[in-house]
């Protein structure tokens, strides 16, 4: 469970700001993420990756791939330059299911320690299956159901409740273990996928989601970008029913190479080992009577940033932290976001939630984080470009209709009108009733910022408040020069959003 960010808990983050590095030697690739951890938020400023194709004949020969081997080293050894040159002394290396299946996988270890000074650590399947649901949990913090971490050898099952991972397990169900040099065969593979799934337990009396973590299952979440029109091209927390997820999975299946190598976000490398991967996908949400598929871009490498974390920062919302950090380098007036948020609340306690009273209260917090996000932008350009921020922004804990309802507020904040939004697809990801609601957020913002030129001890002698037929706003005397024409005409605008008139009251000493 996580919880909205208090002042106590800023300063408590700001102690925890430091550059990170984790390399992910894998199956397939080695992967180098240096991520800048800004309390809670994890971003992820570089990233590269290298093909090397480390496991490639590991299950044939018992050995580590000769090129591979050479490719991984090579890769390691810029990496190490890199990080040098960055001045990034906390780096985390790990390997995975190749090196730990090759006979030669010590010796490998032994070379890179020469040849780069970095020390890798040999994830056991354990291991292996534990961090990876950390990541998960990571990026989506009230998962709750199965994991499954689809590498290059293997993949990792483990469980998760509230974000929490369960006891896991690791298996041989990766395509260099399963696949040969011929046509796949897809009986044959069924029976040996099915009699592995059901031997680790993992997927009896389940339901509920599975969360789709690796970059096979991240290219069928692009396949279903470009084959089903759909419009946010986001794949962290892209969900599909059970019923949309297995089409996915049988359109990659019998999808000529040549198509899948031409769909946008697949990877040539990807194409031959997609079909096997879609095929394992309907094994597991078959087997496990799942009723959606979610997909997520946190895994391993977001699990061992995360195992050296302390619990109390973890336990924090990633969505507010994110948003402040995004933020706040911009902001004229860094802390008035969360007096914005405190003076919000009065109103829409009164209104209907778009997403629930927690998931709402989330929301509003990021977006009042947000409200200066445009501030060094061009006029004309600031509701586009705080807009497409937020929609594409690498955010943890935020599902894709709350990102598109958090873009849309900040939309509105910078005066974007409302044709914009409707004539856009994705912004049919919300109802009409959500949108009104984030077009009052978006506005309320606005009103905030103006009556109050930014200032947290000007916004409280001002009072906004819902009722049945009217949003009120209580201005007390001593600032009753500052409310002026521009003021009067965002209230009547928010009020209308949510189909009410505005109305303005003057008070005296009351503040």
């Amino acid at each position: 469970m996580t919880h909205p960010l208090t002042s106590s808990d800023f300063l408590a983050e700001q102690a925890i700001h430091r550059d990170i590095a984790v390399i992910d030697v894998g199956s397939n690739s080695v992967r180098l993420v240096h991520f800048r951890v800004e309390g809670r938020s994890l971003w992820p400023i570089f990233n590269e990756k290298v093909m090397a194709g480390l496991g490639r004949g590991v299950h044939d020969t018992g050995k580590l791939h000769p090129e591979g081997r050479e490719i991984a080293l090579r890769a390691l050894k810029r990496f190490q330059r890199l990080l040098d040159a960055k001045g990034v002394s906390d780096r985390h290396v790990v390997a995975t299911a190749a090196v730990r299946n090759a006979s030669d996988g010590p010796d490998f270890i032994e070379a890179v320690a020469e040849r780069t000074g970095l020390v890798v650590r040999v994830l056991s399947g354990a291991d292996e299956a534990r961090l990876s649901a950390m990541g998960v949990g990571a990026g989506i913090p009230d998962a709750d159901g199965l994991m499954g971490d689809l590498g290059g050898s293997s993949l990792e099952l483990t469980g998760l409740d509230g974000g929490l991972p369960a006891r896991g397990v690791s298996t041989s169900l990766g395509p260099q273990e399963m696949l040969g040099d011929g046509p796949m065969d897809e009986a044959s593979l069924v029976a040996s996928i099915d009699a592995q799934l059901l031997a680790t337990g993992q997927l009896t009396g389940q339901g509920g989601r599975f969360y789709a973590v690796g970059g096979a299952w991240r290219a069928l979440g692009q396949l279903a970008f470009a084959r089903f029109g759909y419009p946010l091209n986001v794949v962290h927390e892209f969900a599909l029913t059970a019923a949309r997820a297995d089409e996915l999975a049988r359109l990659a299946q019998r999808l000529s190479p040549a198509s899948l190598r031409g769909t946008a976000g697949v990877s040539s490398r990807r194409v031959a080992t997609l079909p096997y991967a879609a095929l394992l996908l309907r094994r597991i949400m078959h087997h496990g009577r799942f009723d959606k598929l979610v997909f997520s871009a946190y895994g391993v490498r977001e699990g061992v940033l995360a195992a050296g974390l302390p619990p109390a920062l973890l336990a924090l919302d990633p969505l507010i932290a994110g948003a402040e950090a995004m933020a706040r380098p911009n902001a004229p007036t860094p802390d008035f976001g969360r007096a914005l948020a405190r003076w919000l609340v009065p109103a829409f306690g009164a209104l209907e939630t778009a997403f629930g009273e927690a998931r709402d209260s989330a929301l509003h917090e990021a977006a009042t984080r947000l409200t200066d996000l445009g501030a060094r932008h061009h006029p004309d350009h600031r509701a586009d470009l705080a807009r497409d921020v937020v929609l594409y922004a690498p955010f943890a804990g935020i599902a894709h209709a709350e990102r598109v309802f958090l873009a849309a507020a900040i939309h509105y904040r910078y005066g974007g009108r409302r044709a914009r939004l409707e004539d856009d697809p994705i912004f049919h990801l919300i109802s009409e009733d959500q949108h009104n609601l984030a077009q009052m957020l978006g506005l309320s913002l606005r009103l905030g910022a103006k009556l109050s030129g930014r200032s947290p001890a000007l916004l409280d002698r001002y009072t906004l408040s819902v009722e049945a037929d009217v949003i009120r706003l209580e201005v007390d005397e001593s600032v009753r020069d500052l409310y002026v024409e521009r003021s009067v005409s965002l209230l009547d605008q928010l009020a209308a959003a949510v189909g009410r008139t505005g109305e303005v009251v003057y008070v005296t000493g009351q503040k």
